[in-house]
């Protein structure tokens, strides 16, 4: 009489393992899925506000460049607009720094050498920046200094440390409650000094700069009598150029 064929059988517990194991990739899967629609999503996003935001810089320079003109012909002078927002950088370190200049220097977070900010321009600014002038150098910067500062030196306050802008989902994290998603967002925000100005420019750490090529011409003497200290206007964009 022929012997019954054996069959293998596989463990119930191997057999739960292997459905647990295929429901997690499967579910693995379709986050990542998720995650690659949601990015693209984003990216549009981003890429059509950097888009809206190079029009509106190009229309105010179109702007700016009709007004020359028609005050030219007309014999004129065309009065630039005020500028809003300043860079300010700190040159010197704490020898001969008396405790109001100090004090200053801590509230304008330059705490270091070489340490840069961005300042909104007020009246009370702009005092603090005349008293502590022999210490600082500052000016007026233009938009490609401001994206240029933004991604090449540009670090955030992140749960009380310093991260380096490594993406845009850090930024929308902290900062999409105030419609800032991205690094376009902040060098709009900077740069127009838009009405989050306080906010982004509280997130953004103090930029960490180099010593300028080539060094500092006088650094005790102020930029109108050949110096480095006190205000460049819009020349800071040169310094900060040989700084980044």
């Amino acid at each position: 009489m022929a012997e019954p064929m054996k069959v293998d059988t596989v463990p119930e517990t191997a057999l739960k393992k292997r459905k647990s194991v295929e429901a997690l990739q499967a579910a693995r899967a379709a986050r990542i899925q998720q995650l690659k629609s949601q990015s693209k999503v984003k990216k549009q996003l981003y890429f059509k506000r950097a888009e809206k935001y190079v029009k509106e810089y190009r229309s105010e320079e179109r702007t700016r460049i009709y007004l020359r003109r028609q005050a030219k012909e007309a014999g004129n002078f065309y009065r630039e607009p005020e500028a809003k927002v300043a860079f300010v950088i700190r040159i010197r370190g704490i020898i001969g720094v008396d405790p109001k200049t100090r004090k200053i220097l801590q509230l304008l977070r330059l705490r270091q050498i070489h340490n840069g900010v961005f300042v909104r321009l007020n009246k009370a600014t702009q005092k603090m920046l005349r008293l502590v002038e022999p210490f600082i150098a500052y000016g007026y910067p233009n938009l490609k200094t401001v994206r240029e500062l933004i991604y090449k030196r540009g670090f955030v306050r992140v749960d009380k440390q310093r991260k380096p802008i490594t993406n845009n989902n850090m930024i929308e994290e902290k900062m999409g409650k105030h419609d800032v998603i991205c690094v376009e967002d902040i060098i709009h925000e900077i740069y127009t000094c838009g009405p989050h100005f306080k906010q982004v420019n509280k997130f953004l750490a103090p930029f960490k700069l180099s010593s300028p090529k080539g060094g500092f011409n006088r650094k005790l003497i102020h930029f109108q009598e050949g110096g480095d200290a006190g205000n460049h206007e819009e020349k800071i964009n040169r310094l900060v150029k040989k700084m980044i």
